[in-house]
């Protein structure tokens, strides 16, 4: 889809006409206007023009923007914080030369494809305040977007055209093809193994980048940047060690020029973005009377920090609020191990009480003491000086942020591909105190539960829990083995490495994970926790 062909717009008289049509109007209580028409119109180029008299929506011209960044990924956590930094720039300080080509390299990527091509890659963002307030705005960043399972090779040319000045990853955690437990590039996966002998033919993201790249160099333009805007600690260090392994088993006078000319800057981003309901649809239709088969919902809130390293230009993002710095590393271990192992302790305990949304957990007084109490006497310690942070107002934000009654983010999206997320935003601080001897209680908590949740599926009430984890049946198997030996989960090397051999983490978790089997759930030990000094206990 290159959006430049879809825009038949209708002559400007034909627009004036059609805005004089009778449109009725009514105001609800909380001042959302819902346009009273027969039929609602359906979010294109097209209609715009109308629409933009309902909801704000790109005042630019979308045919002049040139693709500077391809985005690898395209889901909702990048529609409302990469793409609408972009919208903003360009909206704001004509940003034209960075225009988002979005690429999808799932076969799972073709409904977002579908939608984008259907509504010339515009969607609606609804950001929902706190205090009820319901803001949409349409997004036109989104210039094009190609399946890559549909035509690889348009994908890599994209990637390597003089106009590609950036190339940024939402991929997922497990989108980096790492092993949990070393850190080392998984060389056993099966399409790494497709494409070091089909370079021309590549599957992941890993055969694009380096296909791509090669074919910059032998051009002789100038290597793009890569990107990260994943929850992975050093996440631009991650891509490039990833990146370099594959190249050099793939070709090493690439590999060493990509070493050599290839930037990876880490990066730190934040904004709460939950699933998009078919109520979110709805409401677009009967408030305003636009159809929009896939916007995205999100927090007020938004954060991106950013280490200034780019290989070839980047935009002027800081006129839109975000912050470049010389070091993320600090920031970024702030918020993975605060704001994502928040939601992780939240969503697994939540899960298995019964409660079906983040803002349900923390309004119950018992998880909210609880998680503040994690992040105060876990997660804090294990941090780096952090310049102009304030970390207990931060903590409070969290708090805040979490209890959003509009977000209603889902705990089976925060437990999703939780054998990705743990390692990286509880693990490492567990080990961490492990070696202090620090405080261990809370995180062991959260990792017995999350092999009752793996074992049993269920929650308090005994209704099914969704449990979406490519590891789900190997969780489940060393889960359901607890009874005849309280540490089978744990000795998941791949996960939890030797934390299974270490003394003390061992005693605390037998404990927990024999209360939590006996009790059928974790709300009176969390109770204990806070109220009877366990802490203490499971060091002497």
């Amino acid at each position: 889809m290159k959006i430049e062909k879809h825009f038949t717009a209708l002559p400007l008289f034909a627009h004036w006409f059609i805005l004089q049509l009778p449109i009725g109007l009514c105001c609800a209580e909380n001042k959302k206007i819902k346009i009273e028409m027969e039929n609602p119109l359906t979010l294109t180029q097209e209609n715009l023009s109308i629409i933009s008299d309902r909801i704000p929506c790109p005042k630019y011209d979308r045919a002049k923007l040139t693709m500077g960044l391809v985005h690898i990924g395209v889901g909702g956590f990048h529609r409302a914080h990469q793409a609408y930094y972009t919208h903003q720039l360009i909206e704001k300080f004509n940003g034209s030369d960075w225009g988002i080509c979005g690429v999808g390299l799932r076969k799972a990527d073709q409904k977002i494809h579908d939608v984008l091509q259907k509504q010339d890659g515009l969607y609606t963002l609804i950001v929902k305040h706190p205090d009820g307030t319901i803001a949409p705005q349409v997004m036109g960043s989104i210039i094009d977007f190609q399946l890559a399972v549909n035509s690889p090779s348009s994908v890599i040319l994209r990637l390597a055209s003089e106009e590609t000045k950036i190339v940024s990853l939402t991929i997922t955690e497990g989108g980096y093809n790492f092993k949990p437990s070393s850190g080392e590039f998984d060389f056993a996966n099966p399409d790494i193994q497709h494409e070091l002998e089909h370079p021309d033919n590549p599957k992941t993201v890993y055969g694009f980048l380096t296909a791509s790249l090669k074919k910059r160099r032998d051009a002789g333009l100038r290597a793009f940047t890569v990107l990260s805007c994943d929850n992975i600690q050093h996440n631009g260090d991650m891509a490039r060690e990833m990146l370099l392994a594959f190249a050099q088993a793939q070709d090493r006078e690439l590999a060493k020029w990509i070493e050599e000319e290839v930037c990876f800057p880490n990066s730190m981003v934040d904004r709460i973005t939950p699933v998009t309901t078919q109520a979110d649809i709805d409401y677009l239709e009967n408030t305003y009377q636009i159809k929009d088969e896939w916007p995205v919902t999100c927090e007020p809130f938004i954060q991106w920090v950013v280490e200034d390293k780019f290989s070839n230009g980047r935009p002027e993002f800081e006129k839109v609020g975000v912050q470049f710095v010389p070091d993320v590393k600090p920031y970024e271990k702030m918020k993975l191990r605060l704001l994502n192992a928040g939601h992780s302790v939240l969503g697994i305990l939540g899960a298995i009480h019964g409660y079906p949304t983040i803002n349900a957990c923390i309004e119950d007084h018992t998880f909210r003491t609880f998680l503040r109490a994690y992040m105060d006497r876990e997660a804090t310690p294990t941090l780096d000086e952090l310049q102009g942070i304030d970390l207990a107002a931060y903590k409070d934000s969290l708090q805040e942020r979490f209890a959003n009654p509009n977000i209603k983010d889902s705990v089976s999206r925060i437990c999703s591909e939780s054998s990705a997320k743990l390692p990286k935003f509880l693990i490492e601080t567990l080990n961490e105190n492990l070696s202090s001897n620090g405080s261990i209680q809370f995180a062991a908590l959260v990792i017995a539960a999350w092999c009752y949740y793996s074992d049993k599926g269920v929650d308090r009430n005994g209704d099914a829990l969704e449990i979406i984890d490519v590891m789900e049946g190997e969780l489940h198997q060393a889960a359901v083995q607890t009874k005849e030996d309280p540490l089978s989960f744990i000795k998941l090397k791949s996960i939890f490495g030797d934390l299974s051999g270490n003394q003390r983490f061992a005693q605390v978790y037998t404990f927990l994970i024999q209360t939590i089997y006996r009790e059928g759930g974790v709300f009176n030990l969390m109770q204990n926790m806070l109220n009877s000094g366990f802490e203490n206990r499971d060091k002497n």
